[in-house]
């Protein structure tokens, strides 16, 4: 005999299904940063990485993430302008899930991107142990 279904389990479900969603659709028309960034890292181009984007983690969706190296990287545009508290939150529950998060903005990464991509290959090759 199954088990009931709590209704945490529905509502984890139901966040999911429209993460999956969301996700979708923001890979579908990225920003233009976001589209700049996926080029200089996709097929493995950064240092052989491989990197996924728009990539559901519990209630959130990362911009880009090496589930290999557990490293996320966040190109943070107008919209996380005086949201300081939410990113801290996010931040946090992705630090729990044993991720590291790289913030950049789009300003940084438009200006320099070589750089940019020399911070994240650094963070991908100096990976820290888990715990």
């Amino acid at each position: 005999m199954r088990g009931v279904v709590t209704e945490r389990t529905l509502e984890k479900r139901k966040t999911g299904s429209a993460n999956k969603a969301r996700a979708r659709q923001m890979r579908r028309k990225p920003v233009s940063m976001e589209k700049l960034f996926w080029s200089m890292v996709r097929n493995r181009k950064l240092g052989g990485y491989k990197f996924k984007r728009q990539f559901s983690i519990g209630p959130y969706i990362a911009d880009f993430v090496c589930l290999e190296e557990k490293l996320i990287v966040e190109l943070d545009g107008p919209f996380h302008v005086g949201r300081k508290a939410y990113d801290e939150a996010r931040d946090a529950f992705l630090h729990a899930q044993g991720f590291r998060v790289i913030r950049l903005t789009n300003d940084y990464f438009a200006g320099d991107a070589a750089t940019a991509l020399m911070i994240v290959k650094h963070a991908l090759e100096t990976s820290t142990p888990s715990p």
